[in-house]
């Protein structure tokens, strides 16, 4: 693994890994699709039916009182189906089990992610600034239920149907950042070729271009769009996000071609961050950005 020296001659790894349930590391972050019923899910699972047994609960009886048909009991029983949070806090009381559920809910919340994505969805929450630039997609951030669909569908190899639902719920959940107080800062800039690719259809484009219009509104975002004319683009490398913690610590993340690489190392996040403000610097204005994404949506 290659590594930077900070200050004071300190070495700051070049972290491109993440970490398994257990806390170990790997050097890459790769992109396992990550079976539902494997690891805490599982365990969750079976501890749910043990308590709904002992309770003299059938499915459909529990389901009821839950607000879930039995069907989707028997998923998260068996592991198939990761449970939300406000599933976990009632299956807790309706059970009396004594927080016995309710203690796994920050990891069980943490298996919703695929695995190359878990480190980097805790620093997304603890985030005082996001800086997001995008060449592909829409940012995750920003996508609707509609757009995030036909993107996951379109994956290779195929996601089956039940990751897919998954996948979606999750990313939907993150967008709770927007809503967060203390308000993080917020920076997106996206190609102009993103705002263009009609991904699901014109009518999942028109809904996710309205939405981006939408959250444009909000005072702590900021979305700008990189023409397609412009003769310097810093980003030509490919799309990044930065995130800031409290206290100024630094991370850059970056995924390409199933791998993802979380970087820590001060000299290069101090790179990164100083690229990312030449490329806002290179792209339209919040205002001028928003007026250009409205010409698009008109001529869908």
């Amino acid at each position: 693994m290659r590594g930077g020296t900070g200050s004071g001659g300190r070495t700051w790894p070049v972290d491109r890994s993440e970490r398994d349930s257990e806390g170990e590391r790997s050097e890459v972050g790769q992109r396992p699709e990550d079976e539902p019923g494997s690891g805490v899910v599982s365990v969750f699972g079976r501890q749910l039916k043990l308590l709904r047994v002992r309770a003299g609960l059938e499915r459909a009886e529990f389901g009821r009182q839950v607000g879930y048909a039995a069907q989707s009991i028997a998923s998260i029983e068996q592991g198939r189906r990761i449970p939300q949070a406000q599933f976990i806090d009632r299956a807790d009381e309706v059970l009396d089990a004594g927080g016995v559920l309710k203690a796994l809910k920050d990891v069980v919340a943490r298996a919703q992610y695929p695995a190359f994505f878990r480190d980097m969805a805790r620093l997304e929450a603890e985030a005082v600034e996001l800086c997001a630039y995008d060449s592909h997609v829409i940012n995750g951030l920003l996508q609707t239920e509609e757009y995030t669909r036909a993107v996951l569908a379109m994956r290779r190899p195929l996601l089956d149907d039940e990751t897919i639902e998954l996948r979606v719920a999750a990313r939907l959940a993150r967008q709770d950042i927007f809503d967060r107080w203390p308000a993080p800062l917020l920076s997106f800039v996206m190609d102009e070729a993103v705002l263009r690719k009609p991904y699901g259809g014109k009518t999942v484009m028109r809904g996710q271009l309205e939405q981006i219009l939408l959250l444009g509104q909000k005072r702590n975002v900021e979305i700008q769009a990189m023409p397609m004319d412009r003769e310097d683009n810093a980003g030509i490398d490919g799309p990044y996000k930065m995130i800031t913690r409290k206290g100024g610590e630094q991370f850059m993340y970056a995924e390409v071609q199933g791998r993802s690489h979380l970087l820590t190392d001060r000299n290069e996040t101090r790179l990164a961050a100083a690229r990312y403000g030449i490329i806002r610097s290179q792209a339209l204005t919040p205002r001028e950005s928003l007026g250009f994404i409205e010409m698009l949506l008109g001529e869908l």
